[in-house]
């Protein structure tokens, strides 16, 4: 298996780059359309554990835009030509300790969309 092929690599930070950008807008068209469209996506939030992609369109649909953030670092990996994870460590304006995000990327037929997603804050 070959670890972070360059070619590769580029695409799923483009891909990563479009979701932070669509985050801090708010553009929840561009966050479903990331997500991969399936009873089988999960996120796992701070507060709630989201299960399908219509459970994820609901929780972003109701929620107010969170706003940009500061990501302090960042790694992607890929692996071979169809997988990749993505982790950041990132804080928040007025928010006094660091969050994690976790994202597991998946080439499909459509893109590279999110398989599953995990966002957590430290102690």
């Amino acid at each position: 298996m070959e670890i972070n092929l360059p070619e590769v690599l580029a695409e799923v930070t483009t891909a990563f780059e479009r979701y932070e950008a669509a985050l801090a807008a708010n553009d929840t068209t561009v966050l479903d359309e990331l997500f991969w469209d399936s009873p089988h996506t999960l996120r796992y939030g701070a507060g709630e554990n989201l299960y399908g992609i219509a459970a994820i369109r609901a929780f972003r649909n109701a929620r107010p835009a969170p706003g940009a953030r500061e990501l302090l670092r960042t790694a992607i990996t890929t692996y071979g030509r169809d997988f990749a994870t993505a982790n950041v460590e990132f804080r928040r304006p007025g928010v006094d300790r660091t969050g994690r995000q976790s994202q597991t990327w998946l080439r499909t037929p459509e893109g590279w969309r999110v398989v599953a997603a995990h966002v957590s804050w430290m102690g």
